[in-house]
């Protein structure tokens, strides 16, 4: 039976084709649209959808219904207007799909993370944790998970709910220093390096002001309104950033060892938009021995965890490749020829990464090694200078490299910072701070471990910089009509 997973209405709208566990299909909206973050179901992303045969069903990631009570409460009176059914929903947004008409079930929204995690997860058994913004009410989550008898089962042992939430707080703070929230939370993120060392009792001072109860994460203002403008008036926007990344690590090393105290297990499925912070996500060995965190942990992530609600069972999962198709064989020679020309290529092949990360599919690709390459691609992108770029590293070679945090012994999505080795040698993915968001590759037959392959016999050099092939503000690239203008505009290569 074909299950159609649906994210929509609120960001980064999603569908996830699910088929006897097979995930034959998932894709985000905003590639189709190229609105960043858009939440309407476009109907290219359905069309390529309905590629993969007829819809039996549809699993929606939210209950729409308990999501008008918290905005009721949240005085948010405009979005009572909107459908309160998931039938609504689809009636308005895909107005001659009627796949409102097809058997349709919803799912808690931080059930539906839970899924996303654990049912494409290897473990039997795990603990789950879900930290986000907001759902339909909670904001944090801690499950029990296992199958029995083939069947996944979620037992949730705690929560916190609105308004008390540490993805609000950290979206407040991104506010704070002239940032777009529920956006560019990640440039947060990078710009917290930059903050003066000695920003520790500002970390303090927040949680003085901002923590009513760690214990219970209860928080003493509405921060989903924005901070309270006493708090930071005299930082500058570096130590801001970094005390708030700070605050944040310490409050989710909090709920991390809740977890293990309410849900103990070797096994962490870590899901919600806060699991993007891959800065945070180095301490997480220090309490589960194995991760997983799926590479979209996000809301659009949820069309999946929906699908997989819907299925019941574990889900087979083989890689992020799972959207628009642009077809051919990875184009691994061309590749070299320009980087060794022009050191920095663009990369659109295969299917499309799930996820708000590039992978190889759709990469900008630079050789890391030279002094001046960092500014050019973010010169390239449109981006900030200060923002740091990635590394994608063979697999087998990324220790003697990185010094990956305990409980990470791979990084496939680009998912945790480890401190490089050898900074002063690949200058173009070390960030200010001597580290670099690692992603490695295993000897797993794709195009970009190919590429890896023949660019360390070729060069010596076991890495290449990679980035998502876009500029700030736009969408990745879906397909060679976009591949065609990024590289008209932005005048980079951009093989297929």
């Amino acid at each position: 039976m074909s299950i159609l997973g649906i994210s929509a209405g609120f960001h980064d709208a999603a569908v996830t084709v699910v088929d006897e566990g097979k995930i034959l299909f998932a894709g985000h909206s905003e590639r189709y649209s190229k609105i960043k973050h858009d939440s309407t179901l476009h109907h290219g992303l359905i069309e390529d959808a309905l590629k993969y045969g007829p819809i039996d069903s549809i699993a929606y990631y939210e209950r729409p219904w308990l999501k008008k009570t918290r905005q009721l409460y949240a005085g948010q009176y405009s979005e009572l207007s909107t459908p309160w059914t998931v039938a609504g929903i689809l009636k308005e947004q895909l107005p001659g799909f009627n796949l409102h008409k097809l058997p349709i079930k919803s799912y808690n929204h931080h059930l539906s993370h839970a899924a996303a995690g654990f049912q494409t997860s290897s473990f039997d058994y795990a603990t789950v944790v879900v930290i986000d913004a907001i759902g339909e009410w909670d904001t944090i989550s801690i499950w029990s998970a296992e199958y029995v008898n083939g069947k996944a089962k979620y037992k949730r042992v705690w929560r916190q709910t609105y308004p008390h939430s540490i993805g609000l707080m950290y979206s407040a703070f991104t506010q704070s220093v002239g940032l777009k929230p529920l956006d560019e939370e990640y440039i947060l993120m990078g710009m917290a390096a930059w903050g003066k060392q000695q920003t520790w009792y500002q970390a303090d001072q927040l949680k003085a002001s901002l923590i009513e109860d760690e214990a219970a994460m209860i928080f003493k203002h509405n921060l989903h309104i924005g901070l309270p403008s006493k708090i930071i008036s005299s930082w500058s926007d570096e130590d801001t950033a970094r005390a708030a990344q700070e605050l944040t690590e310490d409050l989710i090393a909090s709920i991390m060892s809740k977890a293990w105290d309410l849900a103990p297990s070797p096994n962490l499925v870590y899901a919600g938009g806060v699991a993007l912070n891959c800065t945070a996500n180095r301490i997480l060995g220090e309490y589960f021995d194995n991760i997983w965190i799926m590479p979209n942990p996000g809301d659009a992530g949820s069309s999946l965890g929906a699908a997989a609600l819907a299925y019941g069972r574990r889900l087979v999962w083989d890689n992020a490749f799972l959207g628009h198709n642009i077809s051919g064989p990875y184009p691994t020679k061309d590749i070299i020829s320009e980087l060794v020309t022009n050191k920095i290529v663009g990369v659109a092949n295969g299917r499309a990464e799930f996820g708000p990360r590039a992978l190889g599919n759709r990469s900008l690709l630079a050789d890391p090694r030279g002094p001046e390459i960092k500014d050019k691609v973010n010169e390239i992108k449109r981006r900030q200078k200060f923002r740091p770029f990635a590394p994608v590293v063979l697999e087998e070679l990324a220790d003697q490299y990185f010094d990956m945090p305990r409980g990470w012994r791979n990084s496939p999505y680009m998912q945790v910072v480890a401190r490089c080795k050898f900074p002063d040698q690949f200058p173009a993915i070390v960030h200010i701070d001597g580290t670099s968001r690692v992603q490695t590759v295993a000897d797993d037959g794709s195009g970009i471990r190919r590429l890896l392959e023949q660019w360390f016999i070729w060069t010596d050099c076991p890495m290449l910089l990679n980035t998502s092939l876009n500029v700030r503000g736009e969408p990745m690239v879906n397909d060679r009509k976009d591949a065609d203008r990024f590289e008209k505009l932005y005048r980079v290569k951009v093989v297929s």
